[in-house]
């Protein structure tokens, strides 16, 4: 990009809630970005501009879907036309993929045509509700190179959630009854499209790119594993501090969780973790248990002194508080602070006393060196 330079402008819908404590509201200070908002706006799109309040503070441009709302008809209506993809009315969530698709190809379009030269532009889509701006750019011929990534495929999800032996079944399923039964079938449509379409699939791990290729009809380009910002931790002795001081708060948990029952060493205790959806095959919360209950046998067998504490974090409905674990921090944590002011007391006891002791020692010092001089001062 030689008028832009390399500028990543992350899109997404706006959320006035989030936006005000995410977002710092800004004007843009790229030409044909700002000139390209400015005509958006002149035509009734409400669109704000700004940085994430996130690591890198990335530039990012938000479109508000009820301001285009109105529009929605016309743009299914050529939506239809151009792909014979259709939509209930009812389906909301296929509704806002179809209005934010038209905003960020409406978008793009208008930065596009106001990039000169041998500028270049690629637009980089992630699953299937962005996956109508990506089917929309390559049908309106506009010169922009597409990428699009699915982490796991719609149909996948959906078969993996309805206890179907997704992997072995594979390369059987007609896609197109499975996803009509479930009745996602437009949104598979679009899925299937912009995978398509796109000048470049890619996805995230092997096994989704076979997932993909059976289901989606196409193989991915690229298998590129998600990434971590291990920038942050590039220093050894601030990860360790920071993996200690971690430990020791999980070592406080279970000391109060586990309160009338603790018969164990914490030195000898592995942790384990699954975190996710609630989505206790899709996100493999049942192998998870699985793999406890196997590993438990083992152990007994083995007769094993280590211990296993395992970590279930879902975010889901709650009826009430567990009364039995709060009672238990609470007494732990009672405990705790009752033993550590036992021990700044005692410990502040034995500095004074060991001073004391000091002076007395230096004192018996001088006298037996006084003692020894008159000795050695004796005639013989």
């Amino acid at each position: 990009m030689r008028r832009i330079g390399r500028l990543l402008l992350p899109r997404r819908p706006l959320q006035r809630k989030c936006c005000e404590t995410e977002v710092e509201v800004a004007d843009c200070n790229v030409d044909v970005i700002r000139e390209a908002i400015d005509c958006m706006r002149a035509q009734g799109v409400d669109v704000v501009c700004g940085r994430w309040l996130i690591d890198g503070s990335p530039n990012v441009v938000l479109f508000a879907l009820n301001s285009s709302y109105w529009r929605l008809d016309s743009w299914k209506k050529e939506f239809w036309e151009a792909t014979h993809i259709g939509s209930p009315p009812h389906d909301s969530e296929t509704n806002d993929a179809i209005l934010f698709g038209f905003l960020v190809t409406w978008f793009i379009g208008e930065v596009r045509s106001r990039m000169y030269g041998d500028a270049r532009c690629v637009a980089h889509f992630h699953e299937w509700m962005a996956g109508v701006a990506a089917i929309l750019l390559r049908v309106r011929h506009i010169d922009v190179a597409t990428v699009f990534t699915t982490h796991a495929t719609l149909l996948g999800r959906y078969l993996c959630a309805g206890s179907a032996d997704f992997y072995n079944n594979l390369p059987y399923f007609n896609c197109d009854v499975e996803a009509g039964n479930r009745q996602i079938y437009h949104r598979y449509c679009v899925e299937r499209a912009a995978a398509q379409s796109a000048h470049v699939f890619t996805t995230v791990s092997q096994i989704t790119a076979d997932e993909a290729e059976h289901l989606l009809k196409r193989r991915p380009d690229v298998v590129l594993p998600n990434g971590l910002n291990v920038v942050k931790f590039s220093a050894l002795h601030e990860f360790q501090n920071l993996h200690a001081l971690s430990k020791e708060k999980i070592h406080s948990f279970v000391r109060g969780h586990f309160h009338g029952h603790y018969d164990f060493d914490l030195d000898k205790t592995l942790y384990c973790f699954i975190a996710g959806r609630y989505e206790y095959r899709n996100k493999g919360a049942d192998m998870f248990v699985e793999s406890l209950c196997r590993l438990n046998q083992k152990m007994k067998q083995e007769k094993s002194d280590v211990t296993v504490v395992a970590f279930m974090i879902f975010p889901a409905k709650t009826s009430s508080f567990n009364v039995d674990s709060l009672k238990g921090q609470a007494a732990a944590k009672q405990l705790s602070e009752v033993v550590t002011e036992i021990k700044n007391s005692v410990g502040s006891r034995m500095f004074e006393e060991a001073l004391r002791l000091l002076r007395l020692i230096k004192q018996r010092t001088k006298e037996v060196g006084h003692f020894l001089k008159g000795a050695d001062a004796r005639p013989r």
